[in-house]
């Protein structure tokens, strides 16, 4: 008798089910249709952050804005880079009612205003007061819309070629290379686009371990403003390697580490790619005299990874390095030195064990020259360039163009677009081989007049990662800078659905 009650039940929904299919299923009926996979289609609005240049009575900057040309979300809106209200580290562990009255981003005089796609702006700052800069890009201006921000410091400590790729807006990055040692000056620059405060967390590792900091926490960046921290201030130890981890409690932000060294220059870190098992490092200068790897691992597991570099013709081990052990939570790190001798390549690692994939963060610390002619650039883990990734800011001489395919050969499509002044865009292909990395002279634009932007699309063939070295040696200076590329998120998958009110009826 106990089993009556469940037996009904079951008999109800039984008949139910039945009721259902023969409802929507009816003789005769056609049958339903299968669903359609989601369409992609062009993002309506993008947002970009560009941290403040540079303090140095010394700097020059160029700026430049662009989005490249193809299928847009409707009439061209606008794409604006406006400054933002710049505060102090006291202001922003100490927030007080009088910040209200400085003027935030959507008050100020844009310094850049793009007005279609395929044509990029440019403009220049030598002001050591240039602020941060927050922007926004609509309808046919959004899709793969970027901007970069590259200043030279002729002297000084802060002496370099500074180059950064603005950044969208956040709430996790990771800074693998920075330093808290006396010999360095890091700072990580938080900005917020938004119309209210947020809160951010910077946590610090090194070699054993968390740093303790009692002043990383709650960082208050207001409204549409930029605050740049002193890293060697967040703990009282001075730690050469250090991983850098910046989070948000409420809001968004976009992140950047500056790092000046005494003897090597000074340029941007930007962060590295998401915590995973398998990296690529996209990039090394031929002329490298030194080449460092700094890697971390957020997790509860020790990482075993192998280190490969993949060269001109073929991938092979460095001799000596052909594995790192990464311990939980603390940061390790190989010279290569000059591990490329004399021919391009990029760095891939790829776990010991293909069954255990610790997920993992790097980056790469890359100097040119010698003596005082020595100069800084870094690399960041990046992810590939996927249908289309653009990079800004590339000069009739100086740009170097690095393409690698960890895995199957592929072939790309490289667009050098139309000069910030004059000039008529140009289209190549190229086809990288698997396990290689191919280091071009990107085309020019005809009749280039002033600087221009690159645009990598993947046509076939396996994923292709990319970064774009510039450099402009000045005073016996081996200045230069190095940008990745990621796909530009220029589209988003829009699933297809209609209306079916035949599921109201009786």
């Amino acid at each position: 008798m106990k089993s009556t009650p469940l037996s009904l039940i079951a008999g109800v929904v039984a008949l139910a089910a039945v009721t259902g299919f023969a409802a929507l299923n009816a003789p005769g009926d056609p049958a339903p249709e299968v669903a359609k996979a989601a369409a992609r289609l062009p993002v309506e609005r993008s947002s970009l952050l560009c941290p403040a240049p540079s303090s140095s009575d010394l700097a020059a900057t160029t700026y430049m804005s662009f989005t490249p040309a193809g299928k847009s979300a409707g009439e061209a809106a606008g794409a604006e880079l406006k400054p933002a209200a710049a505060y102090s580290a006291d202001e922003a562990t100490e927030p007080d009612p009088k910040q209200d009255k400085k003027v935030p981003a959507k008050d100020g005089k844009a310094v850049l205003t793009l007005k279609e796609p395929g044509k990029p702006v440019g403009a220049e700052t030598s002001k050591p007061d240039a602020p941060a800069l927050v922007g926004t890009a609509t309808g046919s201006l959004a899709p793969g819309w970027t901007a970069q921000q590259t200043t030279a410091v002729t002297a000084g400590a802060a002496r370099g070629l500074l180059g950064a790729t603005c950044t969208g807006p956040g709430t996790d990055f990771w800074f693998p290379g920075a330093s808290t040692s006396k010999a360095r000056q890091d700072y990580v620059h938080l900005t917020n686009p938004d119309d209210s405060a947020a809160v951010a967390d910077i946590e610090l590792y090194g070699p054993d371990g968390p740093l303790k900091s009692d002043v990383g926490d709650g960082i208050t960046i207001p409204a549409r403003s930029s605050v740049p921290m002193l890293i060697s201030t967040l703990t009282s130890e001075a730690v050469e390697d250090v991983a850098v981890h910046v989070t948000t409690r409420s809001g968004r932000i976009g992140a950047l580490v500056r790092a000046a060294d005494d003897t090597a220059g000074s340029d941007w870190i930007a962060p590295s790619a998401d915590p995973t098992g398998t990296l690529v490092l996209p990039g090394i200068p031929a002329d490298a005299t030194s080449v460092q790897l700094v890697a971390f691992a957020p997790g509860e597991d020790d990482a075993d990874v192998k280190v490969q570099l993949l060269g001109k013709n073929a991938a092979f081990a460095p001799a000596g390095n052909d594995t790192l052990h990464i311990k939980s939570r603390m940061t390790a790190s190989i010279d290569l030195r000059d591990v490329t001798r004399g021919e391009p390549g990029s760095l891939r690692l790829t776990p010991v064990d293909a069954g255990r994939a610790t997920p993992i963060v790097a980056a790469l610390r890359v100097v040119r020259g010698t003596k005082s002619g020595r100069e800084v650039a870094f690399i960041p883990a990046t992810g590939p360039v996927g249908v289309r990734a653009s990079v800004a800011d590339n000069r009739a001489k100086g740009s170097v163009l690095s393409l690698t395919a960890p895995g199957a050969t592929a072939e790309v499509e490289v667009t050098a677009s139309a000069g910030t002044e004059g000039g008529e865009q140009v289209v190549k292909t190229y086809t990288v081989k698997g396990g290689t990395t191919l280091a071009v002279t990107p085309p020019v634009p005809s009749g280039l007049k002033g600087s221009y932007a690159l645009t990598v699309a993947t046509k076939s063939g396996g994923p292709v990662h990319a970064a774009r070295t510039l450099a402009l040696p000045q005073g016996g200076v081996e200045m230069f800078t190095v940008q990745t590329l990621t796909d530009d998120g220029g589209t988003v998958a829009v699933p297809t659905a209609r209306q079916d009110l035949s599921l109201l009826d009786d």
